[in-house]
């Protein structure tokens, strides 16, 4: 059994015990969530959302929290002295997920 679930903007195939870093989420460690369920399918049979599919859950768990590695962001114009020099590490909370259920 798979489940396509939308998160941060994104959407991820699932399937159960499945470990991902999504976008960062405001949850502690160890909490359950429920995840926004875009289609759901047990092998025979396939349902789609318009836009979520009704009375499917995707149940995951909040396993850890960080940053994810660092990109220099380096703005520059020619014969002007002009230079801009930052750095940017995007945070992310890592999941797994516990149970789909259709």
């Amino acid at each position: 059994m798979f489940a396509v679930v939308h998160t941060g903007g994104k959407q991820y195939n699932v399937t159960e015990n499945d470990v991902l870093k999504v976008e960062k989420l405001n949850n502690n460690v160890g909490d359950k969530i429920n995840l926004d369920v875009l289609l759901v399918s047990n092998g025979d049979k396939t349902v789609a959302g318009t836009p979520t599919v009704k009375n499917a859950e995707v149940v995951a768990e909040v396993l850890a929290h960080g940053k994810g590695e660092k990109i220099v962001v380096f703005k520059y114009k020619p014969k002007k002295n002009e230079r801009k020099k930052q750095g940017h590490r995007q945070p992310w909370t890592e999941i797994k997920i516990v149970s789909i259920k259709m």
